[in-house]
């Protein structure tokens, strides 16, 4: 068996078998994050939410999930039909693709490349595309409304998104996760991470993660009140489901961003608890509550207020903040908190 794993067949074998796992973990995961995004809604409301189909309604995301396959596939007679069943794969498969750099514990990852990050950043932006294909192909003023308000969104809010992530690179001295997440495995635990020394660019990466997501209060390219739900307005059916499959796998892998770029990964909080991917997938599963509680507390921004919070004060923010980190840096200020490359042998 072990020589079969050296040969090119077991290799793919292997490589395959490990992407169907993350597949399996990412899938299983989207269930219980709409169900707990439906929960979580459900109490800030004082109302119980999903509660009918399966045990404490655990069952109720299968059962729209089924609904959706079941469905007759509906497309509009001036649409563009191949872009228009195109688009929602798009969405759907490059927001999977992204985790396969995405590392779960030491040694647990797919690709462990020494350019993670800016693979990345690469995929997500390209799924923008998948949104301005959607609401062009549907042939309709509503969801090309929508598309391009997307558009300008998420490349407002990825560039100040890149410039945060450029402060953890040069404090790690490398782009790779797992490099990362070492350079946070300090003596204090908790306090080693870099949520204390990025403190204030921790606030603008979970603010520009929703606005990256399209998540409420930035929710306008599916503005219900102005778009007809904007972009998706004329999918129903599995298409639907991809676009909303999509959407919270991209949430999730930000919450799974966060984890590893300012919380320190499957590292142990607690100095002397044993490091692992539980605490892992802790970390995303607060971060994800966090999301949620935004959604179901906070109202919707004005267009021209989302862009105006984007482009004149997390941008400036955020390149301040690059030229502050590289200055501390290169002093190694304060016992080197904002020079972490020494902690990985380089």
């Amino acid at each position: 068996m072990a020589d079969f794993l050296n040969t090119n067949a077991g290799i793919a074998l292997t490589i395959v078998a490990q992407g169907l796992l993350i597949i399996s973990f990412v899938m299983i995961s989207l269930l219980f994050l709409v169900y707990g995004d439906r929960k979580v809604w459900a109490a800030v409301q004082m109302r119980r939410g999903p509660n009918v189909v399966g045990a404490w309604g655990l069952l109720q995301s299968v059962a729209d999930a089924l609904k959706y396959v079941v469905k007759e596939i509906v497309i509009p007679a001036g649409a563009d039909r191949p872009v228009f069943l195109l688009a929602p794969m798009i969405s759907f498969v490059l927001a999977i693709l992204a985790w396969a750099v995405i590392p779960f514990s030491e040694g647990w990852v797919l690709a462990d490349l020494n350019v993670a990050i800016l693979f990345v950043f690469a995929v997500s932006s390209l799924e923008v595309y998948g949104v301005i294909m959607g609401g062009w192909a549907s042939n309709s003023k509503y969801p090309f409304l929508g598309s391009l308000r997307s558009a300008a969104q998420m490349i407002s809010y990825e560039v100040s998104l890149g410039l945060i992530i450029i402060g953890i690179i040069i404090s790690t001295g490398s782009m790779n996760f797992t490099d990362i997440v070492h350079a946070q495995d300090g003596a204090y635990g908790l306090f080693s991470w870099y949520w204390l020394p990025h403190l204030p660019m921790v606030a603008l990466f979970f603010i520009s993660a929703l606005a990256e997501t399209n998540r409420p209060p930035f929710d306008l390219p599916e503005a219900e009140s102005e778009l007809v739900a904007g972009y998706q307005v004329e999918y129903s059916s599995t298409p639907f489901l991809l676009f909303m499959a999509g959407e919270y796998i991209a949430i999730f892998l930000m919450c799974a961003l966060i984890s590893l770029l300012f919380f320190g990964g499957w590292l142990s909080p607690i100095p002397g608890l044993p490091d692992g991917a539980l605490w892992m997938v802790a970390k995303m599963a607060f971060f994800f509550f966090l999301f949620a509680m935004m959604k179901a507390i906070t109202p919707r921004y004005r267009y021209d207020q989302l862009m105006r919070l984007g482009w004149k004060v997390f941008l400036p923010m955020s390149l301040g903040w690059v030229v502050i980190v590289s200055f501390l840096a290169k002093y190694e200020l304060l016992g080197g908190a904002w020079a972490r490359w020494d902690m990985l042998g380089g």
